[in-house]
Parts: structure tokens; C-alpha cells; sequence
């Protein structure tokens, strides 16, 4: 059964948003994730700067 994680520390670069997560286990995780139409980018990241550092650098895929 999973919980639904609680976001803090939520960032929007561009259309990214970064956030900081705890996992099923407890460990701290960051999450990059697109709200741009059709794009459905996400991506889970043990560190924040890596987070914010695929926000900065992300480029829409074409579907």
C-alpha cells in the first residue's frame, strides 16, 4: 500500500516544478516534474541540486 507523498519545498522553474518528498522508507528524495501540456517528464533525484538542475536544463519531448 503506498501513501501519497507530502510535498515541501515546492520550486517552479520554467514549467518544472521541483519538490522534496520522503520515500516508503523514509530516505529524502527530490522530485523534478513537467506541467507542460503533453510533456509528462518526471523524474525522482537523491539530491536537490540535481533536481533543480534538470529543471533548469529540460528540454520538451515530442509526442
Amino acid at each position: 500500500m503506498t501513501a501519497n507523498p507530502r510535498f515541501r519545498r515546492v520550486v517552479r522553474i520554467g514549467p518544472v516544478q521541483v519538490a522534496t518528498y520522503n520515500d516508503d522508507r523514509g530516505r529524502e528524495k527530490h522530485i523534478a516534474a513537467c506541467t507542460a501540456p503533453r510533456c509528462g517528464a518526471s523524474v525522482d533525484y537523491d539530491s536537490r541540486a540535481a533536481a533543480e538542475l534538470a529543471a533548469r536544463t529540460h528540454r520538451f519531448r515530442v509526442r
